[in-house]
């Protein structure tokens, strides 16, 4: 049995449960590699605290795990593993793209964010049920416009930049755009009226 860990709890109540019902059944816990606070407190035998939790997995991103579940950890868990983000983040991408090659819909407006462009299968099915529309925004105006990028939930792998972001999804939007508008510092409405425009 595979089971997350953040600070534990469900990994005791279902480690626990397994080992009740079947004692040689093998539970692994799994944690990001950036906040694999179980793994460290097994490790040393107590629970300890991370200096920090830095993890796309923010579900699972952990400095102290529990300390009332720690000794049901202990005894039930048989070993952890760790997921380097980067790897994490192309699980979440590859998740996403086939969240989105099930989208079924005609005469609908769908608006792709970042992460949506990250996989081309998901770009040719989004082609499939319409027109692209690029909104082509310069990577200044984003950076202006993400400032906050640490908390706004973006899919980057550790040590990536918004411009590296950026130039591994431009190409995507211009290559299945069957439409591009470029855009800037306009309000929502001018946007929209662009656009309009556009597709006249």
């Amino acid at each position: 049995i595979l089971i997350p860990i953040g600070g534990g709890g469900l990994a005791a109540g279902v480690s626990t449960l397994a080992k009740l019902l079947n004692p040689n059944v093998t539970v692994i816990g799994v944690e990001p590699e950036g906040a694999a606070s179980m793994k460290a407190s097994l490790e040393a035998g107590h629970v300890v605290t991370l200096p920090t939790a830095n993890t796309i997995a923010d579900g699972v991103a952990v400095k102290t795990p529990g300390d009332l579940v720690f000794p049901y950890v202990q005894k039930n868990v048989d070993h952890i593993i760790t997921i380097p983000d980067a790897e994490l983040v192309e699980a979440f991408l590859d998740v996403e793209a086939d969240a989105i090659c099930s989208v079924e819909c005609r005469g609908t407006v769908i608006a792709p964010g970042g992460s949506a462009v990250c996989r081309e299968r998901a770009m040719s099915h989004l082609r499939a049920l319409g027109r692209i529309v690029y909104l082509h925004l310069p990577l200044e105006e984003l950076e202006r416009r993400l400032s906050n990028i640490s908390t706004r939930g973006i899919a980057m792998a550790p040590g990536e930049t918004l411009a590296d972001l950026f130039a591994r999804r431009a190409p995507l939007y211009r290559n299945y755009a069957d439409l591009t508008v470029d855009v800037g510092r306009q309000s929502l409405e001018e946007t929209v009226a662009l656009v309009l425009r556009a597709l006249r």
